[in-house]
């Protein structure tokens, strides 16, 4: 998806080409809101999926998390592999878990209106 391919590019992309903005954790808040965004997404395109293929249509929710954590966890190592400018941080991938999660639930208390789409 366009999401996935804009978070890689901004996560991997040269840090000195960034903009550089003097507020206190805007990298966490960055990570936290990608991967909220991340798994909204994930979480419509995977119930428009499977739609009708499965008896619990939760299982969007579940493998959106997972995906999301996983490919928050594959940035942050591919960050220290091959990126001379960025490193990889744990920190960054809890802020990512915590929008994936925030994600999810948001994504369930607005069921009704997603199950619309």
């Amino acid at each position: 998806m366009i999401c996935s391919g804009i978070i890689t590019y901004f996560c991997l992309t040269d840090s000195s080409n960034i903009p550089a903005v003097n507020f206190p954790s805007i990298d966490k808040i960055v990570h936290f809101c990608f991967h909220f965004g991340f798994t909204i997404s994930w979480i419509l395109f995977f119930k428009k999926e499977l739609k009708g293929k499965a008896p619990d249509d939760y299982k969007a929710y579940l493998i959106s998390f997972i995906f999301s954590v996983f490919f928050g966890i594959t940035i942050e190592i591919l960050q220290s592999v091959f990126t001379t400018t960025r490193a990889a941080d744990v920190t960054d991938v809890l802020a990512n878990a915590l929008g994936a999660t925030i994600g999810v639930f948001t994504a369930i208390v607005f069921k009704k209106q997603i199950d619309k789409i």
